[in-house]
């Protein structure tokens, strides 16, 4: 790509492994509360049925029909309720657990030190998350990538989230950058492939699981050491 001077990542399931860190995080907190006694028969039907509304509710979420904190609750109440647990405090103590933990789990994608320290030479890189803003900064500090982006913008401090173009906006007018010269490198086709070219930026598509959504002017990656070939 030609003339990126600036080049704005994504965070959860493009740099740090969400997928594989929640999961760790929910098999513990299983064991914890004992939840098999509960009626729960194993850790990965708790799982499953948790991803499922998770993103559901997470989908609430971007277009503003839950807040943070009722997303919060009601993603391990509903989980429970599905096992005919109705214990709204139990729920309650479980998602505190998980969202006090869980950020500082530190699964990252392959390579992806390895990319971030041959980027970090040649531009500059910054950050742009719906992800929550305390829970960001947490997780990026102690998987030790801190240090490569010059700006972290969440999009509870903007105000909106991705695809909005407000925030792709903002970001630009925080970096002192242009479209022209912005590249955005995410997972989720809509929210990040289609937010960066509405926004007229540049796209990659980083897609380690071979979806098959595409784009004409979004390269797609399966793994991120493609970028060093990219860049």
């Amino acid at each position: 790509m030609k003339n990126i001077k600036h080049i704005f990542f994504d965070l959860d399931r493009t740099l740090w492994d969400f997928e594989e860190n929640s999961h760790q995080e929910l098999v513990l907190l299983y064991e914890k509360y004992k939840l098999q006694s509960l009626g729960i028969p194993t850790s990965d039907e708790f799982i499953t049925k948790y991803k499922q509304i998770n993103e559901e509710c997470w989908a609430l979420y971007r277009v503003n029909e839950i807040t943070k904190e009722n997303l919060r609750s009601k993603r391990i109440n509903e989980t429970l309720l599905f096992f005919g647990i109705d214990d709204f405090q139990l729920s309650v103590s479980l998602g505190e657990d998980y969202i006090k933990e869980s950020p500082y789990r530190t699964v990252l994608f392959p390579n992806a030190i390895e990319t971030l320290d041959y980027l970090t030479e040649k531009y500059q890189l910054h950050m742009i998350t719906n992800g929550f803003e305390e829970v960001q900064h947490i997780k990026l500090k102690a998987s030790n990538l801190e240090k490569y982006f010059k700006l972290v913008i969440t999009s509870e401090q903007v105000g909106v989230k991705k695809p909005n173009i407000e925030i792709f906006d903002y970001a630009l007018a925080q970096a002192g950058a242009n479209a022209k010269e912005s590249v955005y490198i995410g997972d989720d086709f809509e929210v990040d492939v289609l937010g960066a070219i509405n926004a007229k930026w540049s796209a990659v598509y980083f897609n380690p699981d071979r979806n098959m959504n595409n784009h004409p002017d979004a390269p797609n990656i399966k793994n991120l050491i493609e970028l060093k070939k990219i860049f």
